[in-house]
């Protein structure tokens, strides 16, 4: 029965794709990274080739039965493409509706095994739950991860070499919405969203598809970039 609800959803989410009118959010455009151990995200790292006004929408830690669907409905309502960093142990337990995302046309890397703060695990702890989280996307995608997103964004010098030799580009963020806190509502968040933007002015959005505020407030949140004139860009890899 789960199977049978995540195809009817998709469909349905297929559907009202179709009508991407000048009246949606849409994606601008499309960027085509290289399959290689880059570092993209300005709090961290180089800034992707955006514009001012471009942001990518990026969601962490998911899949998740009771939100992510929710999200994917939001992002199809407005004809907008994500990428989902997902959990390895979330993968496995939910391989039909992480096969959803990438079916509706969204991106996909992960996020680690079990989401720790790698920094306190041992180099061969972090090691095996790297290998572990590429097993996981394997298994279900039939492919190698593109790309990967750390913990809490806490690198550490083992990973960050373990990634680059395995030509895994590493995403972190130039904004996020801080959308992990039980009690936010969707005025918080948009307005969360909005004071980031103002500051960033373009980058990549990091927001949370587990987690239910989020999921219920994403078509205010995909409102707030249509109405403030923003883009979205979608990143997918060779």
């Amino acid at each position: 029965m789960k199977a049978i609800a995540l195809i009817l959803a998709a469909l349905a989410g297929t559907a009202s794709a179709a009508d991407c009118g000048p009246d949606k959010l849409n994606t601008e455009r499309t960027i085509i990274l290289k399959r290689e151990g880059a570092a993209y995200g300005a709090l961290q790292h180089s800034a992707l080739p955006l514009k001012k006004g471009e942001v990518v929408l990026t969601f962490d830690d998911g899949p998740s039965p009771e939100n992510t669907p929710l999200v994917l409905k939001a992002l199809s309502d407005q004809c907008a493409k994500a990428t989902f960093f997902l959990v390895g142990q979330n993968i496995t337990q939910n391989p039909e509706l992480a096969r959803r995302e990438v079916s509706e046309g969204h991106s996909a890397g992960i996020h680690s095994d079990t989401h720790p703060n790698l920094g306190s695990l041992s180099p061969e702890q972090q090691l095996e739950d790297l290998k572990r989280s590429r097993a996981a996307y394997k298994a279900v995608f039939g492919v190698e991860t593109p790309a990967y997103r750390f913990p809490f964004l806490a690198e550490t010098p083992t990973m960050l070499e373990a990634l680059k030799q395995a030509n895994i580009t590493v995403a972190s963020i130039d904004m996020g919405i801080n959308d992990w806190i039980p009690e936010d509502t969707t005025a918080i968040l948009a307005q969360r969203l909005k004071d980031s933007l103002d500051k960033s002015g373009s980058g990549i959005i990091l927001m949370h598809d587990a987690n239910g505020p989020t999921a219920k407030a994403l078509p205010t949140l995909l409102q707030v970039l249509k109405d403030k004139g923003y883009k979205v860009v979608h990143l997918e890899w060779q």
